[in-house]
Formats: C-alpha cells, sequence, structure tokens
C-alpha cells in the first residue's frame, strides 16, 4: 500500500512538471483507448507485413527496393529501427491530433490534456470552503477551481460602497460586487463573458460606476424575487463550478472602533467603506444588527467541509465581517475540517498597516472566541517592488511559530497581490501534508496501542504461570 501510494505521490510530480506523462496518468480515460489504437496499427501493420513479405517471395522487384527496404541491415537491427521510427511518427500524430483538435474549441489557454488532467484531478472530491470576500476571494478561487468541483465560497454581504452600495440602498438586493468578481473567477465559460461582467461602465453614462455583472446579478433578482435565487441562477447560466452563497440573508451594517485623535479616545465608524477612509487604527468590527441568522447552507458546507480557508482578503472589511455572523464563526470552530489563514501579502492603507502575520491572526481569534488556526500560509517573496505611492509594506512574521507555512505565492507582475495558480497549489499541497502527517500519527499509534497490548498479555500469562 505504502508503495503504491509512493508510485503515485511520483506520478503527480511528473505530470505536474511536463503535459506528455499525463496521457498515461490513472483516471484520464485515454489510455485504455490509446493502447487499443496502438494494437490496431500493430496489427495492421503485422498483416501489411505478412502481404508484402508474400509479395516480395512471388514477384521481382527493382533493384532500388534492395536499398529502401535496408536489406543491407541485420533483420534485427531493420526491426528495431522501423518500430522506434514508427512509435516517433505516432507520437507525432498523437501531438499534432491534440493541437489541431484544440484550435477548434473556443478557447485555447490549456491543452486538452490538462483540461482531461485537471478534470481528473477535479473528482477527488475534496470539500473546500473559502470565507473572505473582494479581489483576494477571486483570486482564490480562481485557482482553486482546477483541484476541486465541490468548492464553496462564503461572502460577505455588508458591502455599502460603489456600484453595489447605490444597487444595495436602490433596489434592496444584497450587495452583488463580490458576488460577481466571485462568479467570473468560477465561471466555466469564455474569458470574454468574464471581461463582460467586470465591464464597468463610463462615469459619463446614466450608468456612470456600474458594473454590468452587478447589474445583471441585480436584474436576475428582479427576475426570479429574492437575491438568493438570483445567485443560484447567475450561477447555473454562467456554468459555475462551484457554490456562491452569502453568509447571511439580512441587511447588515459593518461598524467598527477606530483610534480617535488621542490614543485613549475611540470613534466609531459605520460602514464597510467608511472604515478604510477613517484612516484610522481599528481596534474592533461588529454587525449592526448583531445576531442575525446565518444562511443555511452556508454553515452546512462548513460543518461538512475537509479544508477551510480563510483569507485572502481585507481583514477588517471582506474577512471578519464573516465570522462576524455568529453562526458562520460556531460553525468555522466546530468543525473538523483542516483550517488554515492565508495572510496578505501586503498591509493594506487605512485597515492594516505596519501589521505582522501574527497581527492578522490575532484579530481574528480575538473577534473569533475559540478560533484556532491549525496552518497559517505566508508568502517567503519579499525582494518584489510595491508601488511607493500605494504606502504599503511586505507583511512577515515577527518570530517563528511551527504554524507557519512559507511558500512563494506572489503575482510576478503585481507582488503585492497573490497568483491564483501558485496560491492553489500552495494550499493543496498544505492539506496533503498536514493529511499524511495524521495518517502516519494515527499508525503509530495504532502500532503503540498493539505493542502496550501484546507487552500485556506477555505479562498476563507470566503472572499465570506462577
Amino acid at each position: 500500500m505504502n508503495l503504491f501510494k509512493w508510485l503515485r505521490q511520483r506520478l503527480d510530480r511528473l505530470a505536474a512538471r511536463t503535459s506528455l506523462w499525463k496521457w498515461f496518468y490513472v483516471g484520464i480515460g485515454v489510455k485504455r483507448w490509446l493502447f487499443a489504437l496502438l494494437a490496431g496499427v500493430a496489427l495492421l501493420a503485422l498483416g501489411l507485413a505478412y502481404f508484402a513479405v508474400e509479395l516480395y517471395r512471388e514477384q521481382p522487384f527493382p533493384d532500388f527496393v534492395y536499398y529502401v527496404t535496408l536489406q543491407f541491415l541485420p533483420r534485427l537491427a531493420r526491426a528495431l529501427l522501423f518500430s522506434a521510427l514508427g512509435i516517433t511518427l505516432v507520437a507525432l500524430g498523437l501531438y499534432k491530433l491534440n493541437q489541431t483538435l484544440l484550435a477548434g474549441l473556443p478557447t485555447r489557454s490549456t491543452s486538452l490534456v490538462e483540461n482531461l488532467y485537471r478534470k481528473r484531478i477535479r473528482k477527488r472530491d475534496l470539500k473546500i470552503v473559502c470565507i473572505g470576500g473582494g479581489t483576494g476571494m477571486s483570486t482564490l478561487l480562481r485557482g482553486l477551481k482546477n483541484y476541486s468541483d465541490n468548492l464553496t465560497a462564503i461572502i460577505t454581504v455588508a458591502d455599502d460602497g460603489g456600484s453595489s452600495g447605490r444597487l444595495r440602498q436602490e433596489l434592496g438586493v444584497l450587495p452583488p460586487g463580490d458576488f460577481r468578481q466571485c462568479i467570473a473567477a468560477l465561471a466555466d465559460a469564455e474569458p470574454l463573458m468574464a471581461r463582460l461582467l467586470e465591464y464597468r461602465f463610463p462615469n459619463d453614462s446614466g450608468l456612470g460606476g456600474h458594473a454590468f455583472g452587478n447589474l445583471l446579478i441585480a436584474a436576475m433578482a428582479g427576475v426570479t424575487g429574492n437575491s438568493e435565487r438570483a445567485l443560484m441562477e447567475a450561477s447555473r447560466v454562467l456554468a459555475v463550478r462551484g457554490r456562491i452563497l452569502p453568509s447571511t440573508l439580512e441587511n447588515v451594517t459593518l461598524c467598527a472602533e477606530v483610534r480617535g485623535s488621542h490614543e485613549a479616545q475611540t470613534a466609531r465608524v459605520s460602514g464597510e467603506s467608511q472604515i478604510a477612509k477613517f484612516g484610522k487604527p481599528v481596534q474592533r468590527v461588529y454587525l449592526e444588527p448583531e445576531n442575525v441568522p446565518a444562511y443555511p447552507d452556508a454553515v452546512r458546507a462548513l460543518l461538512h467541509a475537509d479544508l477551510i480557508v480563510v483569507g485572502p482578503g481585507s481583514l477588517y472589511t471582506s474577512v471578519l465581517p464573516n465570522l462576524l455572523v455568529e453562526r458562520i464563526g460556531q460553525a468555522v470552530i466546530e468543525s473538523s475540517a483542516r483550517k488554515i489563514l492565508v495572510c496578505n501579502v501586503a498591509t493594506e492603507r487605512g485597515e492594516t498597516d505596519r501589521y505582522a502575520v501574527e497581527d492578522y491572526a490575532h484579530a481574528l481569534e480575538r473577534h473569533c472566541d475559540g478560533l484556532e488556526f491549525d496552518g497559517i500560509l505566508v508568502n517567503d517573496q519579499i525582494a518584489g517592488a510595491l508601488p511607493p505611492q500605494a504606502q504599503i509594506e511586505f507583511v512577515a512574521p515577527r518570530q517563528v511559530n511551527p504554524k507557519y507555512t512559507f511558500a512563494d505565492v506572489v503575482d510576478v507582475e503585481r507582488p503585492w497581490r497573490h497568483d491564483s495558480e501558485k496560491l492553489a497549489r500552495a494550499l493543496l499541497r498544505w492539506y496533503a501534508n498536514q493529511t499524511k502527517s495524521v495518517t502516519l500519527r494515527a499508525d503509530n499509534d495504532r502500532r503503540r496501542e498493539a505493542s502496550y497490548q501484546k507487552r500485556g498479555s506477555r505479562e498476563n500469562v507470566g503472572t499465570l504461570e506462577r
């Protein structure tokens, strides 16, 4: 069994490096037909060989045939040479056939074998629940959708700024902005459709500032009768891979206590859009009203999850508002899933200025009493150049902690943000290591218990003999 696992891990690593070997990976559903094709080609070649031999013995051929068929070489050498040439032509044919078939598809973002391989990976049915909102959540989902079909995103509904705030106030719908970004990230559709959802109308027009995706969700709410149904139908129409759920259906306002002009003074700020603008350190955030019911499907997803990912995203305005919904925070604590915090790559001006990794974890644990993370994913690439006008800095730990997992997860072009694929692979690698360590500990415990029982039985036998 251990040998099988070792071979599987080796094949996983090899398949991740090259697309060619992915054709032969378990579960792709190609090998059987590839072998049938090769067997058919071999039988056809054998039949043609019998026919050629019979024809060669019965009919005279010109002298040049002697050289064309390489009869001056030993038969074994000819067999090896023609076999190698045949294998090369078959491989080249399959490669070019892959390219030709892919050229007829609507998009060529990935190879055909890559799509098959990712489909096989997603069938492992790892239940992943992500908590957050904003750009950080959509970045995370864009990477994870390649590795799991059982993906759930729990999104904050406290957004009250920009297009989302206007639609929320005028139409009474859930703020659609974060949902739009997640739908665009998880949509299994044309890249043009994702760009369409993110398209924002010019400010000098009647729809100035509105994103098309926000209007689509708001219109869907009008057609279906409520925001909950609108999200379901929009996800279905756009072939979303996974589920996008609100943390609550209630109309909530995010409030914060921030440090005032003097150290001992505190000020109250109401509204998510106003917290970062205030520009003072946040001490505490809370919802009004406080005791709002959680969305039931979100609670169920957390309780049945294998992996819960908190972040990345704005700490106080995107991540924490979800956990402040009492039943959501309690479900995270009670869930038997592995829990990991994805720490932001860089601080956020007006919200997490000069924050270290420890500050993110402490803020979450302070607001959600009893919350503990099994691990914290920290970016270890802090050599990139940050835009000076943004007044931000890389987030780094102050001290060593065994829960910290370091990985290169930054976007090369925008080093203050995560890279979707790097982040997804780092999370799944962490989960695999956690599962492996738990399995090893369980095996050691079983062996230790068996040893104790065996030793105890021997002692009992010795006592009875005496």
